[in-house]
This record gives structure tokens, C-alpha cells and sequence, in this order.
């Protein structure tokens, strides 16, 4: 018994050891279906475990492998990866094959949905072109990632606080000093400009920027010729672009040559390649700032103080995974030291990447173009509202054919289409028209980029939208996105059709639970479309009262010439001898255009100062432009620069420092102080708008200008040859000036250009509520066609019982003017409040909004779906009930 027991103890530890071969194993679970997998493999081991038993593990491995072998049969054997591909392509063959069919056999609905995702589409490629062009810029700089600009913030007690992209050179020179962390610093300066003269005969206007012999280690701009390192060390060093040097020297090789501004010679130490038109920072030359150094008065007076922080511009490279927060603190810490020695001011430096520049937050004194992000959200908004119309249109279209439709989506399922199948089928059909649409919406892109880049001379300054392989990935990434979106509601509803119920009645199918979806897309639709029309309508009423708003003075028929540096003595004696010269003046600046000038002033509180906006005129501006004088006179005295005594101020003026409380005749001859100057008051003028409408009307004041080569000529003409009389001043022009060409602009025409962003962006809504209402009209139209075909025995039975055609165009057309109806009491409202309470609360002075402007955008709206209801339905009102009826 011992024996037997022992025998049996051993079996059983044997069979516990013994394992089936791996090999066999793998070769089960490789080709055995997922399905029968577990049950197979299960009994496989089970009977392992008893022939180990039995027959011992050698014998009880041998038999698993002829077990696995022998199963390896047609019914067990899983499909091969290659063949359920296969079978997946067949299947997207078949949807692409029933998809063209289905659009060639409803070609009006295709052509709908084709033209109008095309045309939205074509927004949004303008939108991604536009985009990615400003998310690309400075892409070319080595150390883009790296890079970082010192911007400035600006308080003064009392003041609104004000950031500048600018900073002083002192806060440069700081920095590289004391602030440790830094890898390579470089120093810019705007201003250098002047008359690039190579000889007597070659003379070119020439722009350049100051820049530290640090500027090509931090950005990369390639030196053609010359050595990058020493480039801008030495004073009067000058690095011109590849095409300044061609403008200048022709194919004469420009390295080492000399170019001469005024009295000083320059040595041509480098060749750039030209600046690419993504770089925010642009350039025609670049001057050392070793130059600026040189001269020590300059460098030690106001130009290196904390304070003057206009013009000047810092970038910094940071190590890689620097910290930033342990640079802006140093930053702060010399902030807090300089700004102790400032008296109610407070001057803070921070850091912005250099991939914030381009599109990122609005900074003063920008060195190059910028936008800020709210513009790109709000031109992808429009874009995405565009294309969502025109979805909303597949939607609809698609939704309300399904009792065409639902046979076929029946019969699918009948021979096995799952779920699935049909989803996919109506999803492949979608975006093969989505991709089909996206050819027409490039051919409309290609149209709009012209007119888009000529809305705004700063457009096509900012981007160049040029195809790319990227933008064409994008493109079609967008396609596919826009046909799974449009398509994804009619395919959800086809694939829960009810097959059996489909195949027995197919007007039994439950279409109408999604009329109140349709309903509502239509709504969107066309609340949508008032929004835009609306806004445009009212839009363009206040841009029309902006310039033609009465200003305070006059502006018809007088020309304002730049004078440009030249003498303008001898421009009014050339001048003045033309016969449609009818008067002259001069200025410092052109007001009412946005450009502002100002100073401190004082009155008799040394402690109570404030801001009043200047121009600096002669004795003729006043009269020239009729200003009223409500007490007091012109300037009486002719004084030398530096030597006024007198200015004319405006009634804002006497109100701020309530001068001879606030009495314009009483106020004569008192005593105001500014720049250090005292002056006595001779003159009050009614109050003008000095600013745009946007602002106020502020205190402002007139001296007399005593600049002999700056500022602005102010002619006043009066001709009946137009042509000839800017010709002829042209010739006066260039008998003083032979190098700049003429700057001169009509006022009325600098004052429309003045709100030309506005202009500019009338034309962009309007232009978007022009598609909006296209598309939408186009959805209305296809549901009034279907609509119709689907009531066609209706209207003939009707008809045959007498209806008349207008009472058959009422009975068709009240859901859908219902709807508009509608859409209108959402809209219009929304427009009144939007503009009223968020738009026109901006400006200072803009006129109310009408009744009319909201009304004529609901009219225009009813009248084009009248006109397209009207039609269709009388198309199907006339037709012989006999013909239509015959069948029945």
C-alpha cells in the first residue's frame, strides 16, 4: 500500500511540473479565431493534464502537439490581417461607388452642398492661410525658442498705466552688467534715416536701424560678405541688404565702399541677405550703435537716462531650460532700484517670447508688424460661423431626403450591413463632397487672397498667404473635418433606420421627429445671416457720420504737403506763384487723423499740471482753416524758434484750470506755463476734435511754430483742372526737392484713410453677411424644391378644388416665413444691444441707432426668401394637376 501510495504521489507531482511545448502554444493562439480561442486552448490542457497522468509527460506532450496540428482547420483558422484590410477597402470602394451615384442622380441637392461648403470653405482657407503665415513668423531665427524682447511698463501717478515694446539703452547696459543668466544680449535702435549719397549723380532715401555688434549672434540674419562678428564693432559701420546694395551700387561689389548722410561718411562693412517678409524685425541697413556711443554728449545727456524709453529695443537669448521666472525677478529687482530715483513715476521691465511678437499682446511702439490675438480669434469665429451655415445645409438637405434614401439603407442592412457600415457609408459620402468642394474652394481662395491682401495696405505688409506643401496638408485636413462634421447627424440618423419597417412601408419611417432639428438649423441659419447684414447696415451708417463729422473747422479743397527737411521758405514762394494756390499755412501735425502731440501745462498752481494736447502753426493756419475765435485774436508777433510768448488755446482748456472762471474774454493775457516756457493766452477757439472720434474733446492749445524745415504745408486750392494743378505742384516740388518724391494728400482723403480700419472691416462683415445670406438662401432654396416635390399631388388636388396660385404660395411659403420671422426677433435685438452697449460706448461721438438700419435687414431678408419661396412654389402650382394626378 506504501508502495502504490508513493507511485501515485510521484504521477501527480509530474503532472503538476509538466507543461505543453511553447511552441505549440504560440502556434494555437497565432492561428486559432478570437472566439474559439479559450474553449480550444481549455480542453487542449485539460487533456494534457490527464495523459500526464496517464501516459506519462513525454507521451502527454506529443499528443498536444498532433491535437493543436490536427485542429488547424478552415473553421478554426482566424482570417489573415491582409484579408480583413482588404475586405475594409473593398468596402470603401463600394461607399465612394455609392456616393458618386447618389450625387449624380440628385444633382441640384449636390451642387447645394458642393457650392456652398465651397464657399465657406474657401473663408476658411483664407482663415488657416492667414493664420499660419502670422504663427510663422521669425520661424528662420536659429534660436526662435530661446529668444525673448524686453518690453516696458509705464505709470505715472495719476496716468492710466502703458506698455511699450520699447525700453531704454540704460536698461540694456544694466542688464548685461548686472543680471547674470543670460546667454547673448543685443541692443536696437529706430530713427537712423536720411539721403544715402554714393556719389553726385546716386542719391537714395535710405531707413536703417542702430544695432549692437551683439545683433548677429542673436538673430540670424546671414552676412553674405563680411565678418559677422565685427561688422557693427567700429563707429560708422554700416551692414546694408543684399537689395539695398543692388538699389545703390548696381552689380558693383559694395563691401568696403563709403556712403556719405549729410556731412558723415559710412564704411560698408557687410552684405545681408535680404530679410525675409516674416520677420518682425525688417530693415533696409543697419548702423553700429558704436556710432551713437562715440558721440559722449549724446550718450551721457537724456538719450542713456532710465526714463527714454521710446525708441530703444532689447532681446535677450536665454540658455536652454533657463528659468524665466529667476531672470524677471532680477528684472524686477532693477526696476525697483532705478525707479527709486524717479518722482511719481514707475518704470517695469518683463520678458516676451519672440513667438508672442508677431500675434500676441498689443504693445506700443511696436518695431514691426503686429496683431493682436482677438483679431485671429475673431476672423476664425466668422470663419467657423460661415462654414457651420453651410453644414447646417448638408444637415438639413440630407436629413429631410431620407424617405428617398431609407429603401436603400434597408435593403444594406437586410443582406447584413451593420450599423457601422451605413455610419460609415454616409460619413465617406460627406467628406467625398466636402473633398470635392475643397477643389472649387481653392480656385475662390486664390480670388479672395487678391482682394483680402488689397483691403489694407498693413495686410499685405503683415502676410503673404502663399500655397505651401503645409497649408496644403491643412487644407485638407480641414476638408475632412468640415465632411465629418456636416455629415455626422445624417449619418447617425440613417444608421438607426429600422430595416423591416423600412422595407414595409417607408412612409412609416419617423422623418419628422427631426423637424424641429431642421427647424432650428434654419433659425441658426438666418439669425445668423440678420446678425451680419444688420451689423454691416449699422456699421456703415456710423462709419459715414465719421467722416463727415463736423470737426470745428474746415477741411475741403486743402492739400497737405510734407515738407521733408526742406526749406519751407522757398516751397511757399514756388508755390504761391501757382494761380489755384489760394493760400498757405503750416503745421506741425495734421489733427483729427489720430497723430497726437502734448505736453504738461501749468496755470498758476506750480503743483496742478496737466496734459494738453499741441500743434504748432504759423499766423495763417487759423484763418486757412476758419477756426472760430470766440474772444481774442491771431498771433501778433513772428518770434524765432525758442522765442514764443504767446499761444491760443481752446474753451476745454479754460475749463480744466478754470482760467477767469472759465470766461474766454477774461482769459486774455493770462499766463500759462509749458516746457518751461511762459506764455500769455491772446486767443480762445471753439472747441474741434483734435483726436479721432473716438476720443473726446480734450484740452488743447496752438503755438507758433518757428521750424523752418518740418511739418506739413497746408494749401488751400480752388481749380477746375485738377490734374493739372497737382502737376504743376509736383514741378514745384521738384525744383526744391530732386531726391523725395512729392508727399502730398487732400485733407477730406487722409481723414477717410484715417478710419480706414473701420472701412476695412465693413467690407470684411459685410462681405461675410453676403455668404452667409448666400448660403443660407441656397439651404432655403433646396428645402423649398424638396418641399415642393414632396406636396406636388397635394398642391395639384388642392388646386383642382379651386385653390388659387397665391393662396397655394401662402399655404407653402408661412412655415418658412415663420421661421424668418423668428430668426429676425433674435437677431435684431441682439444687434441693437451688441452695438449700443459693446461697440458704440468706444466712441465718443457716434450717432444712434435707427430703426431703419434693423428693419432693412429683416426686409431684405423676407424679400429674398419670398423670391425664392414664390418661384418654386409657383413652378409647382402651374403645373397640369392632369400630368401630376394620372396615376392615381
Amino acid at each position: 500500500m506504501k508502495r502504490f501510495a508513493s507511485q501515485n504521489d510521484h504521477l501527480k507531482k509530474e503532472s503538476e511540473a509538466a507543461q505543453p511545448p511553447r511552441w505549440a502554444q504560440r502556434l494555437l493562439n497565432w492561428y486559432c479565431r478570437p472566439d474559439l480561442l479559450e474553449d480550444l486552448q481549455g480542453d487542449l490542457n485539460e487533456y494534457f493534464d490527464r495523459n500526464v497522468l496517464t501516459k506519462g509527460a513525454r507521451r502527454a506532450r506529443l499528443i498536444y502537439c498532433l491535437d493543436v496540428l490536427k485542429f488547424f482547420r478552415l473553421y478554426t483558422v482566424r482570417k489573415p490581417d491582409f484579408i480583413n484590410l482588404f475586405v475594409h477597402w473593398i468596402m470603401i470602394g463600394s461607399y465612394l461607388k455609392t456616393s458618386r451615384r447618389s450625387l449624380v442622380r440628385n444633382k441640384l441637392f449636390s451642387f447645394i452642398n458642393i457650392f456652398g461648403l465651397a464657399v465657406s470653405m474657401s473663408v476658411g482657407l483664407l482663415v488657416i492661410a492667414f493664420l499660419t503665415d502670422l504663427l510663422s513668423y521669425d520661424d528662420f531665427q536659429v534660436n526662435k525658442d530661446r529668444i525673448f524682447r524686453v518690453v516696458t511698463t509705464d505709470q505715472s501717478v495719476g496716468q492710466p498705466e502703458m506698455n511699450f515694446a520699447s525700453t531704454s539703452i540704460k536698461a540694456g547696459k544694466k542688464i548685461r552688467e548686472t543680471i547674470g543668466g543670460i546667454e547673448q544680449s543685443t541692443l536696437i535702435r529706430r530713427g537712423f534715416s536720411g539721403d544715402a549719397q554714393v556719389n553726385a549723380e546716386t542719391i537714395v532715401p535710405l531707413t536703417a536701424l542702430w544695432a549692437d555688434q551683439s545683433f548677429f549672434k542673436v538673430f540670424t540674419f546671414p552676412l553674405l560678405q563680411g565678418d559677422p562678428a565685427t561688422a557693427l564693432k567700429e563707429p560708422y559701420s554700416l551692414v546694408l541688404t543684399e537689395k539695398t546694395a543692388q538699389k545703390l551700387f548696381g552689380d558693383v561689389n559694395a563691401l568696403g565702399k563709403s556712403l556719405r548722410f549729410d556731412t558723415l561718411t559710412y564704411t560698408i562693412t557687410g552684405i545681408a541677405k535680404d530679410v525675409p517678409k516674416l520677420s518682425h524685425l525688417r530693415f533696409e541697413a543697419l548702423v553700429s550703435f558704436a556710432t551713437l556711443e562715440s558721440k559722449k554728449s549724446d550718450m551721457d545727456g537724456e538719450l542713456a537716462s532710465w526714463d527714454n524709453i521710446y525708441m530703444n529695443y532689447i532681446y535677450l537669448v536665454l540658455p536652454e531650460n533657463a528659468n524665466q521666472q529667476t531672470i524677471q525677478a532680477n528684472l524686477d529687482r532693477l526696476s525697483a532700484s532705478e525707479n527709486a530715483l524717479l518722482k511719481n513715476r514707475k518704470i517695469t521691465l518683463s520678458l516676451q517670447p519672440l513667438s508672442k511678437i508677431a500675434l500676441g499682446t498689443h504693445y506700443s511702439n511696436e518695431i514691426g508688424p503686429s496683431i493682436p490675438p482677438v483679431v485671429a480669434w475673431i476672423l476664425a469665429g466668422l470663419a467657423f460661423v460661415i462654414i457651420l451655415s453651410a453644414c447646417f445645409n448638408y444637415t438639413n438637405l440630407s436629413i429631410a431626403r431620407s424617405l428617398r434614401r431609407s429603401r436603400e439603407v434597408g435593403i444594406r442592412k437586410i443582406i447584413g450591413a451593420l450599423k457601422s457600415h451605413v455610419l460609415g457609408q454616409f460619413l465617406a459620402e460627406s467628406v467625398l463632397i466636402a473633398l470635392m468642394a475643397l477643389i472649387l474652394s481653392v480656385g475662390l481662395f486664390l480670388i479672395l487672397r487678391t482682394q483680402f491682401m488689397a483691403l489694407n495696405p498693413f495686410i499685405g505688409n503683415l502676410v503673404s498667404l502663399d500655397l505651401s506643401a503645409r497649408l496644403v496638408l491643412y487644407f485638407l485636413a480641414m476638408a475632412t473635418a468640415v465632411g465629418l462634421a456636416a455629415g455626422f447627424l445624417p449619418a447617425l440618423f440613417f444608421s438607426r433606420i429600422n430595416a423591416l419597417q423600412v422595407l414595409r412601408d417607408a412612409s412609416s419611417i419617423k422623418v419628422f421627429r427631426r423637424v424641429s432639428l431642421r427647424k432650428a438649423l434654419i433659425i441658426i441659419q438666418y439669425t445668423i445671416s440678420l446678425l451680419f447684414i444688420s451689423t454691416t447696415l449699422i456699421g456703415y451708417k456710423q462709419y459715414r457720420s465719421f467722416i463727415s463729422l463736423d470737426l470745428g473747422f474746415t477741411t475741403e479743397n486743402i492739400l497737405n504737403i510734407r515738407i521733408q527737411g526742406n526749406s519751407s521758405t522757398l516751397l511757399r514762394k514756388e508755390l504761391s506763384q501757382l494761380p489755384a494756390v489760394k493760400d498757405i499755412s503750416r503745421s506741425h501735425i495734421v489733427t483729427s487723423l489720430g497723430s497726437l502731440s502734448g505736453s504738461t501745462m501749468k496755470y498758476k498752481d506750480m503743483q496742478d499740471s496737466a496734459r494738453v494736447w499741441l500743434n504748432f502753426v504759423d499766423a495763417q493756419h487759423l484763418p486757412l482753416h476758419q477756426h472760430k475765435f470766440i474772444a481774442g485774436k491771431n498771433f501778433t508777433t513772428r518770434p524765432i524758434k525758442g522765442a514764443e510768448t504767446e499761444v491760443i488755446v481752446n474753451e476745454q482748456l479754460l475749463k480744466r484750470f478754470n482760467i477767469a472762471r472759465r470766461n474766454p474774454v477774461d482769459a486774455l493775457g493770462e499766463m500759462v506755463t509749458t516746457d518751461g516756457r511762459k506764455l500769455a493766452i491772446v486767443g480762445v477757439v471753439k472747441d474741434f476734435h483734435y483726436g479721432t472720434v473716438e476720443n473726446k474733446i480734450e484740452p488743447m492749445a496752438f503755438r507758433y511754430y518757428s521750424d523752418e524745415n518740418g511739418g506739413y504745408l497746408n494749401v488751400k486750392i480752388s481749380t477746375t483742372d485738377l490734374p493739372g494743378t497737382l502737376a504743376s505742384i509736383d514741378n514745384a516740388w521738384r525744383k526744391i526737392d530732386k531726391v523725395h518724391p512729392l508727399d502730398a494728400t487732400f485733407y477730406d482723403d487722409q481723414i477717410e484713410h484715417a478710419y480706414s480700419q473701420y472701412s476695412m472691416m465693413l467690407k470684411v462683415i459685410g462681405f461675410i453677411a453676403f455668404l452667409a445670406i448666400c448660403i443660407s438662401s441656397l439651404g432655403l432654396f433646396g428645402m423649398v424644391v424638396f418641399t415642393a416635390e414632396t406636396r406636388l399631388k397635394e398642391i395639384s388636388i388642392r388646386k383642382v378644388l379651386g385653390a388659387s396660385e397665391g393662396g397655394l404660395i401662402y399655404l407653402l411659403s408661412r412655415g418658412f416665413l415663420g421661421l424668418l420671422a423668428l430668426a429676425a426677433l433674435i437677431a435684431l435685438p441682439v444687434a441693437y444691444f451688441f452695438f449700443d452697449k459693446v461697440i458704440l460706448v468706444n466712441f465718443a461721438y457716434h450717432q444712434p441707432i435707427g430703426l431703419s438700419e434693423l428693419l432693412l435687414s429683416a426686409v431684405i431678408v423676407m424679400l429674398l426668401a419670398l423670391l425664392l419661396i414664390g418661384s418654386q412654389t409657383l413652378k409647382a402650382a402651374r403645373k397640369n394637376p392632369a400630368h401630376v394626378l394620372k396615376s392615381e
